[in-house]
C-alpha cells in the first residue's frame, strides 16, 4: 500500500509525465481528474511512455463543496504519498482573480486535509518560481525567497504564492511531510495531443506565426521530464522533507534565445523582432494575455538551484533540447 501514490491533475501536461515516471519506477498510481470523460485520453497518453496496468483514475474536484469531498477520500484510500500537481496555469489576467486563486489555495487546503485524514506520510506539491520572484525585480533568488503579494504581480503568481504558503501553514506540526518543487517555465514534449497547457499554447502560436514580436521576458526554464523526475525523487529522498526545490536554469533564458533555437531548427514563422515594452503596456489595457506578461517585462531573475542538484541528483536536460522536441511533438 505504501507504494500507491495519488497524482492530482493527472490529465495535465505535468501530471501525465509525473504519472508515467512513477509507473516506470514500479509505483501504483491513482490519478484524479475533474471529469471521468478525460480518463481514456489520459490513459492512452501515459501508455505511450509507461505501463498502465497499475494506473487508475478517480473523479475529484478541487472546488467541490464541503459535502462532496468523497472523491478525495476514495482517491487517497491506501495511498502512502501524494503528488499535488493540479492547479491552473493561465498567465493571462482573468476577469475574476478567484478563478485562479480559489482552486489554487482552497484546493490545496482540501487535498492536504484529505491526505492528513488518510495518514499519508509525504506530499510533494507543485509550486512555481513565480512564488519566489514576483514583485522582487531583477536579482538572484533561492529557496528562502518569497514573492511580494502586496505588489502588482499578476493573478497567477499571486495564486501560486498563496497556495504554497497555505500548504506550509497547513502542515506545520503535521505527521505528514511536505516537499515543494518550484519549476520555472516548463517545456518539452507533451505525452498527449489534448493537453491544456500555457507553454504548449505559446509554442503552438510561435511556430504557427501567430506571435508577431517577442516580449522582453527572460525566465528560468526546465524540461517537463525533469520536473517529473524531480517530483519522484522528492517523494523518495529522506533528505528532501521540509524543503523547497528550484527546478529551473540558474540563469534566465530570453524569449529571443528561445525563438532563435526554433528558427535554427527550421521553424521559419517564428519572429525575430522584440516588441517595445511601452507598446505592450498599452496593449495590456485591452488584452488580458499581455496584461499577464507586464509584471515580468525587462526583469532578469537568476536562481540558486544547488540544493536541487545536491539532494535530488538533478541531471538537467538542455533547454534547447526541450524547445526543439516540444515543437516537434506539436508538428508531428
Amino acid at each position: 500500500m505504501a507504494d500507491r501514490v495519488l497524482v492530482s491533475g493527472v490529465s495535465g501536461y505535468i501530471g501525465q509525465h509525473c504519472a508515467a515516471e512513477l509507473l516506470n519506477r514500479g509505483f501504483e498510481v491513482v490519478g484524479t481528474v475533474r471529469s471521468l470523460a478525460k480518463v481514456e485520453t489520459t490513459r492512452s497518453a501515459i501508455a505511450a511512455a509507461a505501463p498502465v496496468d497499475r494506473f487508475t483514475c478517480v473523479e475529484a474536484d478541487l472546488l467541490s463543496d464541503s459535502d462532496s469531498d468523497s472523491g478525495w477520500a476514495e482517491a487517497l484510500h491506501g495511498c502512502g504519498s501524494v503528488m499535488h500537481v493540479a492547479s491552473p496555469f493561465i498567465l493571462a489576467a482573468p476577469k475574476d482573480d478567484n478563478a485562479l486563486i480559489a482552486p489554487a489555495v482552497d484546493g490545496t487546503r482540501r487535498v492536504i486535509k484529505a491526505a492528513q485524514d488518510a495518514n499519508v506520510r509525504r506530499m510533494v506539491l507543485t509550486s512555481s518560481t513565480f512564488a519566489m520572484i514576483a514583485g522582487r525585480g531583477t536579482g538572484r533568488f533561492g529557496p528562502e525567497t518569497w514573492s511580494d503579494t502586496d505588489a502588482r504581480i499578476g493573478t497567477y503568481a499571486k495564486s501560486k504564492t498563496l497556495a504554497e504558503r497555505a500548504a506550509w501553514a497547513e502542515t506545520v506540526g503535521s505527521a505528514m511531510e511536505l516537499v515543494v518543487i518550484n519549476p520555472g517555465a516548463v517545456y518539452g514534449p507533451a505525452l498527449g495531443a489534448q493537453v491544456d497547457s500555457e507553454s504548449m499554447s505559446l509554442m503552438t502560436n510561435l511556430i504557427g506565426g501567430r506571435i508577431p514580436m517577442l516580449p522582453d521576458i527572460a525566465m528560468g526554464m526546465v524540461d517537463v521530464r525533469d520536473v517529473a523526475r524531480l517530483h519522484a525523487e522528492a517523494l523518495t529522498s529522506p533528505a528532501a522533507a521540509g524543503h523547497r526545490f528550484i527546478a529551473a536554469t540558474a540563469e534566465p533564458v530570453s524569449m529571443m534565445h528561445f525563438a532563435t533555437v526554433l528558427r535554427d531548427a527550421g521553424y521559419a514563422k517564428v519572429p525575430s523582432r522584440k516588441a517595445p515594452n511601452a507598446a505592450l503596456r498599452v496593449m495590456s489595457m485591452f488584452d488580458r494575455q499581455t496584461r499577464g506578461m507586464v509584471p515580468f517585462l525587462g526583469q532578469k531573475a537568476s536562481f540558486d538551484n544547488q540544493a536541487t542538484f545536491a539532494i535530488l541528483d538533478w541531471k538537467p536536460t538542455p533547454i534547447e533540447t526541450s524547445i526543439v522536441e516540444m515543437a516537434a511533438s506539436i508538428t508531428g
